[in-house]
């Protein structure tokens, strides 16, 4: 196996082309999602195209079950990039929506990527060898009302993989967390955030959020957004408002019209 990865929410958008842009560097893949069918062309397309191997896991990640069968079958492949993309959000008010949903959100943004983190992290670090990517968002780094859970789970990516960054950097491991504003990808209809200020402004392609991500985690990056303005506003200008004044703005942005 050649310089083998681990992708999930492979399916579709950024993941998808995350696993197009590692075949295109000629490496093999293991690519994990609930969608068979949409794997299955995937692992075809990428073969035919690159001469590389596809591994593909139909698995439903939100089942802690399912999280520690992956990790128990995939133990001794020698795993050199994990990036952990799967995830959802959903719209609406905390207290209005399905509990069930919103703790599904939490079992894949944060207990699946938690627990792939320490069972291929820790193979790494054992090697002394291994980059990982942990798909956050700008969601992360700010309240979010109106997807109070969404933005909370990426808050603690984010914190969660800065740590285990400096935790792993001795030992031979990079994590970068990438934090990308709003993207063109089937999130927003599993969201429910059609008819939002969000998406009614557009969002980046999945092709140039992958690619900016996948070059920032092999320059062994730590945390990046693929937006140079939304960068600075996250970064510089958002920490210093009033909270109140972010909250609204941020519950503008994610209620529907």
């Amino acid at each position: 196996m050649t310089n083998l990865a681990l992708i999930t929410g492979a399916s579709s958008g950024i993941g998808r082309e995350f696993a197009r842009i590692h075949a295109q560097r000629g490496g093999d893949l293991i690519v994990v999602a609930r969608r068979k069918d949409a794997l299955d062309a995937l692992k075809a397309e990428l073969e035919a195209a690159h001469g590389i191997s596809v591994q593909v896991v139909a698995a439903d990640l939100i089942d802690a079950a399912a999280v520690q069968t992956l990790c128990d079958e995939l133990r001794g492949q020698p795993i050199e990039v994990l990036i952990n993309n799967a995830g959802f959000g959903g719209q609406g008010s905390h207290v209005d929506r399905n509990l069930g949903k919103e703790m599904a959100m939490i079992d894949l943004n944060v207990k699946a990527l938690v627990t792939l983190c320490h069972d291929i992290g820790g193979q790494m670090a054992k090697r002394g060898t291994g980059r990982i990517l942990n798909v956050g968002s700008t969601a992360g780094m700010m309240p979010g009302p109106m997807q109070n859970v969404y933005f909370a789970t990426k808050a603690f990516v984010r914190s969660y993989s800065l740590a285990l960054a400096e935790e792993l950097r001795a030992r031979g491991v990079t994590v970068t967390v990438l934090a990308p504003g709003y993207v063109e990808t089937e999130f927003a209809d599993t969201a429910d955030l059609r008819g939002t200020a969000l998406v009614k402004g557009g969002g980046k392609t999945p092709q140039s959020v992958a690619a900016f991500g996948y070059d920032s985690m092999m320059a062994g990056k730590l945390h990046v957004v693929n937006e140079s303005m939304l960068s600075f506003a996250v970064n510089w200008v958002i920490p210093v408002l009033p909270h109140r004044m972010v909250l609204g703005l941020a519950r503008r942005m994610q209620t529907k019209a």
